[in-house]
């Protein structure tokens, strides 16, 4: 497989979900979940507002514990692993890319980037100018449109090459050509990299162009795969 700071990738399932069941309250927002990715496949996790996509995506980056079942991402338990740690194994890019980005230029935003994910210094800033040339560092990140946030947020994940890569409606306010581009760069992430990546989308439209694999949720439950 593919080498990932940390060692070389072994050749099991990069995200292995078995028997999720996820509770807000009372209420079963996950139930019994199963489900296994392997490196390089694009999965598209449909379905309507409720069905629990974000759950998902929030269980596989630890944001939320099993009340029982496992989550497993790249050989770790993302609810017991430090987000420091977390970092080189799973990357969310939420709904809001904004709330990923603290800093007050793009040259900050990266700057922290490379550190945090302990990478060589320009790492994030030649992921970004590979997404979207000709940004300026100066910029701050509120000013940047919804498609250039969105690319600031993914050069950000991608720092530390997590094996596995996940997006949170990742098209939302994006023209036809940034959407060209990032159905280029995920296909490229997915073949040439061995990344696994999952996108919680509406869009059936991308999810025919880009996915391996479709899952659809409903209240819950895998409905069909």
């Amino acid at each position: 497989g593919r080498t990932v700071p940390g060692g070389p990738r072994s050749a099991g399932p990069v995200a292995a979900v078995e028997g999720l069941v996820v509770r807000r309250g009372r209420v079963e927002v996950l139930r019994r979940v199963d489900l296994s990715v392997p490196p390089g496949e694009i999965v598209a996790l449909m379905g309507r507002n409720g069905a629990g996509k974000s759950t998902l995506l929030s269980s596989l980056v630890g944001l939320v514990a099993p009340a029982t079942g496992s989550v497993r991402v790249d050989g770790v338990e993302p609810h017991r692993t430090a987000p420091r740690e977390l970092v080189r194994h799973a990357g969310l890019v939420p709904q809001e890319p904004r709330d990923l980005l603290y800093a007050d230029t793009v040259a900050a935003e990266c700057t922290a980037a490379d550190r945090d994910a302990g990478a060589a210094p320009g790492t994030c800033r030649s992921l970004l100018s590979g997404l979207l040339p000709g940004i300026t560092g100066r910029i701050h990140p509120r000013d940047l449109s919804e498609g250039q946030r969105l690319a600031l947020a993914l050069a950000v994940v991608l720092t530390a090459r997590p094996p596995l890569l996940l997006l949170d409606e990742p098209t939302r306010g994006l023209d036809y050509a940034a959407k060209a581009r990032l159905v280029r760069l995920l296909r490229t992430l997915a073949t040439a990299q061995g990344h696994a990546v999952i996108l919680a989308t509406h869009d059936v439209e991308l999810a025919a162009e880009l996915a391996d694999r479709v899952v659809i949720l409903a209240d819950g439950d895998i409905v069909a795969d």
